[in-house]
């Protein structure tokens, strides 16, 4: 039995939607609760970039990497542009399957079906972080 892997490119952004952090991760719930109780300090702890607008996922870890790195190159309207076709108002979607906003513990488990599909509502590493500001 093969185990099918799954591939996350998220975008985070922080209370006001003026920071943007461009992620890559095999494992949603858990990045997105790393990046809301700050246990990595880094770039998110910094600006404060904990609420999850958007996401994609993939079972092939390198169209993830590709998709990444490109949505990194676009320029701010680009990226604001993906967030609002399918979250126009910028809802922290992590809501949706069980992180709270804040720094509290809770959550629970979610499952999604898809192969390269961006979700935008319900929902759930490879390497921890790539970081932009925007």
């Amino acid at each position: 039995m093969t185990r099918e892997h799954r591939y996350f490119v998220y975008l985070l952004t922080n209370w006001n939607n003026k920071v943007m952090y461009v992620g890559m991760t095999n494992d949603l719930l858990r990045r997105v609760y790393e990046h809301k109780t700050k246990a990595v300090k880094d770039f998110t702890e910094k600006y404060n970039v904990s609420r999850l607008v958007y996401f994609e996922e993939t079972s092939d870890v390198l169209a993830a990497l590709a998709r990444e790195k490109e949505i990194k190159k676009w320029r701010r309207e680009k990226k604001n542009a993906l967030v609002i076709q399918t979250n126009p108002e910028w809802r922290d979607l992590s809501k949706d399957f069980g992180l709270p906003p804040s720094h509290s513990a809770s959550h629970s488990p979610w499952y999604a079906t898809s192969q390269t599909t961006c979700h935008s509502s319900s929902a759930p590493s490879c390497h921890s972080e790539r970081r932009e500001e925007s």
